[in-house]
């Protein structure tokens, strides 16, 4: 029997290939011992455009476009102003093609999980074939790994509904943004606009915190410290009044500074176990990521699949923190391989014989892939970004099998004078897990060390200070905190039984969401300002046109997650969920349609000079008719010069542009000259004094 195996990548492949036994390179695939091992590069096919479906152009009469069925086709790349099949792709297609015609058997080693199974079936569904296949699943590229993956494969049909649901997540996100992206554009008038099923819900959770941050409007108040100290030891409490101002402040100053003592009068010790975090899934990684390495959570991913590529870490694109019983059986060994590790090898090998932290074990909160480890192979050759994200797994390894960290926390309340005062001192009596990376616990000033202290003991007031505060907005967004949104945002809908029941659902994948995040920098909607994210003026046009409509909706965008996942597990029916997208795609481009974006002109400002039915709509490279029928166009570059919103406005209504500097003739000369709108709707040149160009200005084009 001869076995077609397709990885993802050809670096993966060839992991697979050194097990098997294919040692011969062939053109587009590795050969030998009865296998031949092949790869795509990420999607080679995908879902064809709206012209292979007749609906060619942005054409309000055509929306929404709701293909009966989807079209496959291998990826593209531009070529000039159209899109044609990528060369590359068509020849690795159909090599994929002979060898599954060749083939007896074909293994699917795509990446185990929803996009590495859609990405099989669409290469199998295109080329047409038949023949049976089985699935090779496994959560790390370790030898052993995939010699004991190729021992236990798995029939193909068991991943059916995760296809399904990786073909419905497809479709619907094609179905959205296609016809929100046009239905937006057409109303806007300027510009192409993207929206989508899960980039529009997060764009608006950026716009909503910035908009609530910038009308945040603080108030100051003052609070009294209060300088007290026992056997040496110093420590500040806090009296609990605020005072709306420095006079009433220096009133209750002067009153606590007359009565000169502190009296306990309250105690209260208490030991505190704090348990060790879970161990990583990819949003937890990318957040710790940002917040401690100021990576992207793009970049983060990008160094994990590195990782997972050069077989030190496990897959990392999985949405569990936990891992199963066979799996912890694994542990010792890593944790003593960890003894090797320049950083945390002193305090991997304190943890040699203990009894593991069992916190993180659990198989019944295992997804498709368990948490991210480290593998049995020690890195070397490591960049320094992938080594940080290295020692982060680490770390994490090992605070989530090491003991709780036991403080003695001591809360008191006192009084000076009339005034009520409070503080809080906390003791580390075993680091445990603090020790993996010691640092120091954030505690919001709860950290300091009091002193042995008594019920209703009297103290001396060493000092008193009026400190003036104000009250916080909500932070901005980071990338960190945006993860986070994300992942819990059924935490927060307001309908308590949408929230039950799906409480744990985000928006998004852990594989998907940093893609999304990039989407919105580079559709022109968000910018970094340091760590925060912030709409640029684009995005917010685009928040304040669809805050109110259900494209924005983060309650529905999140049942779908939940609905797609019950998809995956048997539990719903891809093809209801697909009759809800398509009512919900016409209620969108219905509502967008009747919409006025601000970013926009009116439709009076710039009617077509050529059709006067129709409005001009401006785009990046050129303008044109509302009306594709009209077929009028002007493109901003002229003699070397992008032409500005404000200048192809002028030649529009008034026919004739003011003079514009710098243009370049065909040798290369420099020329300043006015535009105007020839009879036959094309542009030339006019000069001072001189009458509008015909033929000549044609030629310096």
């Amino acid at each position: 029997m001869k076995n077609v195996i397709i990885a993802e990548k050809p670096s993966v492949a060839q992991s697979i290939a050194a097990i098997v036994g294919a040692g011969q390179r062939k053109d587009g695939y590795l050969e030998g011992n009865g296998c031949a091992v092949t790869w795509a590069f990420g999607h080679l096919v995908g879902l064809a455009m709206p012209e292979a479906y007749g609906f060619a152009g942005f054409r309000q009469e055509n929306l929404p476009i709701l293909p009966a069925q989807f079209t496959l086709i291998p990826r593209q790349k531009r070529e000039g102003k159209e899109y044609k099949d990528d060369p590359g792709v068509v020849r690795q297609l159909n090599i994929i093609k002979g060898l599954f015609e060749g083939g007896d058997r074909i293994i699917v080693a795509t990446d185990a999980g929803r996009e590495g199974e859609l990405i099989f079936r669409y290469i199998y569904h295109y080329l047409g074939c038949t023949k049976p296949f089985v699935r090779l699943w496994i959560s790390s590229l370790t030898d052993k790994a995939i010699r004991e993956g190729m021992e236990r494969l798995l029939p193909g049909s068991n991943y059916d509904n995760l296809y399904l649901s990786a073909k419905a997540r497809s479709e619907a996100d094609w179905l959205i943004g296609i016809n929100g992206s046009q239905a937006l554009s057409l109303a806007a008038g300027r510009g192409v606009f993207s929206l989508g099923r899960v980039q529009t819900p997060t764009l608006a959770m950026i716009c909503s915190r910035y908009l609530e941050n910038k009308s945040f409007a603080p108030k100051k108040y003052m609070q009294i410290r209060i300088t007290v100290e026992k056997d040496g030891i110093a420590f500040h409490a806090t009296a609990e009044q605020r005072y709306e101002n420095k006079a009433a402040a220096d009133s209750a100053l002067g009153e606590m500074k007359a009565c000169g003592t502190l009296r306990i009068t309250a105690l209260a010790r208490r030991e505190v176990k704090e348990e060790p975090p879970l161990l990583y899934d990819l949003t937890a990684l990318q957040r710790d990521a940002n917040t401690r390495l100021d990576f992207s959570a793009d970049r983060t991913l990008s160094l994990a699949q590195s990782l997972y590529e050069k077989k030190v870490l496990s897959y990392p694109r999985t949405g569990s923190r936990y891992i199963s019983e066979d799996v912890f059986d694994e542990i010792p060994s890593r944790v003593a391989l960890l003894r090797q590790h320049p950083r945390f090898g002193q305090y991997a090998a304190s943890l040699s014989g203990a009894p593991l932290n069992r916190r993180s074990v659990d198989g019944g909160k295992v997804t498709d892939h368990h948490a991210l480890i480290v593998t049995e192979n020690l890195p070397s050759g490591l960049s320094k970004d992938e080594q940080a994200i290295y020692d982060m797994v680490a770390a994490r390894l090992l605070e989530a099998f090491s003991a709780p960290c036991i403080k003695e926390v001591t809360e008191i309340r006192a009084a000076v004078g009339s005034s009520e005062a409070q503080a809080k001192g906390t003791v580390v009596k075993s680091a445990g897990w603090r020790a993996v990376r010691g640092e120091k616990e954030e505690d919001d000033g709860g950290g300091m060390a009091l002193p042995n202290l008594e019920q209703d003991e009297t103290l001396p007031v060493k000092a008193l200070e009026a400190v003036e505060r104000q009250t916080k907005p909500k932070p901005l967004h980071t990338e960190s905190s945006l993860l986070s949104a994300m992942e819990h945002c059924g935490r927060e809908i307001d309908d308590e039984q949408l929230r039950a029941s799906i409480r744990e659902t985000g928006i998004g994948t852990p594989a998907t969401r940093a893609a999304v995040i990039e989407t919105l920098f580079a559709r022109g909607y968000i910018r970094r300002e340091k760590k925060s994210l912030v709409p640029t003026d684009k995005g917010m046009a685009v928040y304040e046109t669809v805050k109110d409509k259900k494209i924005a909706n983060v309650e529905m965008t999140a049942a779908w997650e939940d609905t797609l996942a019950r998809i995956e597990s048997g539990e719903a029916d891809a093809a209801a969920f697909r009759r809800d997208i398509e009512a919900y795609t016409a209620q969108i481009v219905t509502e967008l349609l009747e919409t006025k974006v601000s970013v926009a002109p009116s439709e009076s400002e710039y009617p077509c000079p050529k059709c006067r039915n129709s409005r001009v709509l401006f785009f990046p490279k050129v303008v044109k008719c509302a009306d594709v029928d009209c077929g009028f166009t002007l493109f901003r570059n002229k003699g070397g010069k992008e032409l500005s919103d404000k200048q192809l406005a002028e030649l529009l209504t008034k026919g004739r542009t003011g003079v514009i500097k710098g243009f370049k003739s065909r040798d290369g000369k420099a020329f300043d000259a006015s535009l105007s709108l020839r009879p036959d709707f094309s542009v030339g040149y006019e000069f001072a004094d001189k009458k509008p160009s015909k033929g000549k200005s044609a030629k310096r084009k």
